[in-house]
């Protein structure tokens, strides 16, 4: 009797029983899911990660920024529900996505090339080019504005000077300000090597795109910086501006002292530098200057005009004569 009523009762208790374990279930289900979507972002992000450092192309910075965008987009993607294992899962449909968010949230055209340059580099690096339009109009994307006449130049002051601590960053500077170097390539700058005695010649590792180039040096205080920087050097394990174990932690270095000292976008150091070049090369100021337009000369003067520009476009490091219109206006 005890026995066929205990029977009984556990009968009647199961379907409570059966109501719990679906309970249970309903709870955990969802976790297991939220951990499958994290592992999807997490191989796409490794994959992302693997892509960019197997293929080193362009400067130390190109790639830093090119990473950067690519694991933004991984995450972004992610956001909006396009689950991705690897890289190689991406598609035409992604892109159009991307494009659509970028827009509605109004990012700048410049902004939006650049990572859409970057996701033409990871689609070449995976076999599927076709996936983005070769051109950004294609997708709506307006052209951007380099050339404004606005005055970007900047000029490094011996207050600048003064308040950088560190020797090496300040040598960095005053090499951008007087041969209008990039950043990379005023601190990975060798000054023994580098100097041929009427010119500089920059090593394609140094530079953006890989590119040797000549400087002339016109000055005694170029002459002067070149001394300073030689015996400065001559202190660092390869003779460069490298006081640190690698470049990468020298950067920081430098980023660290200039924001301790205030100065800020030192890319105009090298608008400064060509902006005074061409006065030297026309006798007159280039239009971000306050010179008149390029677009009005005629004749020699128009001659001229594009004779330094070509020269200033070899100086800073770039193949073409339109790219000065950046730094000098139209």
């Amino acid at each position: 009797m005890d026995h066929k009523h205990t029977m009984e009762k556990s009968r009647k208790a199961l379907p409570a029983f059966a109501a719990d374990v679906l309970r249970v279930a309903a709870t955990v289900r969802p976790r297991v899911q939220m951990k499958d979507e994290e592992s999807n972002m997490k191989n796409l992000i490794y994959s992302l990660r693997q892509i960019c450092r197997h293929n080193r192309d362009g400067s130390f910075k190109t790639q830093a920024d090119r990473e950067r965008m690519l694991i933004l987009i991984g995450k972004q993607l992610d956001e909006m529900g396009f689950k991705m294992d690897t890289a190689g899962s991406l598609k035409t449909k992604h892109i159009d996505a991307l494009v659509k968010r970028w827009t509605e949230e109004k990012l700048g055209s410049g902004s939006i090339k650049n990572r859409m340059s970057a996701l033409r580099w990871l689609a070449t690096k995976i076999n599927k080019q076709n996936i983005v339009a070769r051109g950004n109009d294609s997708y709506g994307i307006a052209d951007r504005r380099h050339v404004t006449n606005e005055d970007k130049g900047r000029t490094l002051s011996e207050g600048d000077v003064a308040a950088v601590t560190c020797p090496y960053t300040q040598v960095s500077l005053r090499l951008q300000a007087e041969f209008g170097l990039r950043r990379e390539e005023s601190i990975k700058f060798q000054p023994s090597w580098a100097d041929r005695g009427d010119r500089l010649v920059l090593k394609p590792s140094w530079t953006k795109g890989g590119r040797m180039r000549e400087i002339p040096i016109r000055t005694e205080a170029q002459r002067a910086l070149l001394d300073e920087a030689k015996a400065l050097a001559a202190t660092t394990r390869e003779g460069s501006l490298i006081a640190r174990e690698t470049y990468v932690a020298q950067l920081q270095v430098f980023k660290h002292h200039c924001d301790k000292a205030g100065i800020h976008h030192v890319h105009g150091h090298r608008h400064r530098y060509a902006q005074r070049r061409y006065w030297e090369l026309t006798g007159r100021a280039c239009p971000s200057a306050g010179g008149p337009s390029s677009l009005r000369l005629t004749g020699e003067a128009k001659a001229r005009d594009r004779e330094a520009r070509l020269i200033i476009s070899a100086e800073l490091g770039h193949a073409r004569e339109q790219v000065t219109a950046v730094y000098l206006g139209r």
